[in-house]
């Protein structure tokens, strides 16, 4: 048994990468648009204090805290396919 913890695995997501994904296990069309809608042109800011930063707008990863980030990030990674020598 292996278990690997992946830094930062949610910011990894590409969202185009995903949405393939997502259609080859059948998922309906019109779910796979509003996941990539979901997923890109996303704005993050940085609030201190008072003080909040200029907007970034995010087209990669998912969002921290978001309950639907853990799955879509097994489907993202579902296909990974483990190898070793004494297999």
């Amino acid at each position: 048994m292996l278990f690997i913890d992946y830094s930062s695995a949610f910011n990894t997501i590409v969202p185009s990468k995903l949405v393939i994904k997502l259609e080859t296990l059948g998922l309906d069309p019109a779910l796979c648009n509003w996941v990539l809608d979901f997923l890109t042109g996303r704005p993050q800011m940085v609030r201190v204090g008072n003080n909040i930063s200029t907007p970034l707008i995010l087209n990669t990863g998912a969002p921290q805290g978001c309950v639907l980030s853990p799955l879509l990030y097994s489907l993202f990674t579902h296909d990974c396919v483990a190898t070793h020598a004494s297999n």
